[in-house]
């Protein structure tokens, strides 16, 4: 029995009679003796609606019932859903059309016209899309944790034989820091703020073939290039009075630079006889206060990090593979002239800039 309110009166509306009903049930009881499937709730709806309006009722009649309500909410939400699909799906094809045939257009425009929609230079990424890092954790080969196992801090030692560094150190993935990795260096005589800005100053062909070639990692910060960090005032850079903290790194490919840099530091004494280090060096400056955020370089080659100034705290974390094997975190503090020699494609790692002087630290992969 269904209540509906009308513009005259309350009726009550009887849609089966106890025959009608009855008859319906022994229909159904047929049904199952001879091995007939049971009507879907789509058919059993149906039939009932169709026995309203028979029995005179209108359309505007079942609008007054929220069940009627609900169900046609809950469709219109499946044809919404069945529409989103089917685009999406004539996109995806599209876009494979395209990119296979390179009809109407052909990849290179795709990838220009994918760049201005990000408002950047495609002449300056090195990749169109970046994969992310879970993804990347994900596929790759388990680890061999003999590395991080029993390890339970950060050892500093002095004077080391290259013999010694290279079987227990260069390529075991155990970390070290040489405390007078950086003797003879004159470079924490030199190093600045100003220096490097000297070095890379406006319209010079360092600061244009770094900007143009090698890669600048802002962090958390708002310069969206070396040339821009350059240009900060001298309050923020210094960190006098309430200045934002900052922290950027960036890669040197260029060889004029290079060879300015280098006056002031040579290849680490400790390093394997036979083993060459990359022609790039990173550079890494900033305020106290700030830092690197935890991640894991995907690079082939363990690397040396020379702390020329200021003082830098490391968090270090085994990775998935070796948690329930080797300590869940070590932290070291790598001072002024100390070499802290690490496998970044195997640690995940943080920095901290400690202390209250500007830290400026420089380091390359070795083989």
């Amino acid at each position: 029995v269904v209540l509906l309110p009308t513009l005259k009166q309350k009726c009550v509306v009887h849609l089966w009679s106890c025959d009608e009903e009855h008859k319906v049930m022994r229909n159904r009881v047929n049904r199952v003796v001879n091995g007939e499937k049971e009507p879907t709730p789509r058919k059993l709806f149906a039939d009932l609606h169709r026995h309203a309006i028979k029995l005179g009722l209108k359309p505007q009649d079942f609008q007054q019932l929220s069940s009627v309500n609900e169900i046609q909410k809950s469709i219109n939400r499946v044809n919404f859903c069945r529409l989103f699909i089917t685009i999406a799906c004539i996109v995806f094809v599209a876009i494979i059309f395209i990119f296979v045939t390179e009809w109407p257009v052909s990849n290179t425009h795709v990838i220009v016209w994918w760049f201005q929609w990000y408002k950047s230079n495609p002449l300056k990424e090195p990749c169109v899309v970046y994969v992310p890092e879970s993804v990347t954790e994900n596929i790759k080969p388990p680890l061999n944790c003999d590395f991080c196992r029993n390890l339970h801090h950060v050892d500093h030692i002095n004077n080391i034989s290259i013999k010694d560094f290279e079987s227990q150190y260069a390529y075991s993935g155990i970390p070290i820091v040489i405390s007078d990795g950086t003797k003879n260096w004159t470079a924490s005589e030199f190093f600045s703020y100003n220096f490097m800005k000297e070095v890379f100053s406006p319209g010079s062909e360092a600061l244009d073939k770094v900007e143009k070639d090698c890669q600048f990692f802002p962090y958390k910060t708002d310069f969206s290039s070396l040339g821009n960090v350059f240009e900060m005032s001298e309050e923020r850079a210094f960190m006098k009075g309430e200045a934002k903290p900052w922290y950027i790194g960036w890669s040197n490919c260029d060889n004029s630079a290079a060879n300015i840099l280098r006056q002031h530091y040579t290849r680490p004494y400790f390093l394997p006889e036979f083993s060459e280090s990359s022609k790039t060096d990173w550079i890494f400056m900033g305020s106290p206060g700030y830092g690197a955020h935890l991640h894991i370089d995907h690079v082939d080659l363990p690397s040396w990090q020379a702390q020329i100034t200021g003082r830098k705290r490391w968090i270090l974390q085994p990775p998935r593979d070796c948690y329930f094997q080797c300590p869940r975190e070590l932290e070291v503090i790598v001072n002024q002239g100390e070499i802290i020699v690490l496998d970044t494609n195997k640690w995940y790692h943080s920095t901290l800039n400690i202390g209250e002087t500007i830290s400026i630290t420089i380091g390359s992969e070795y083989d």
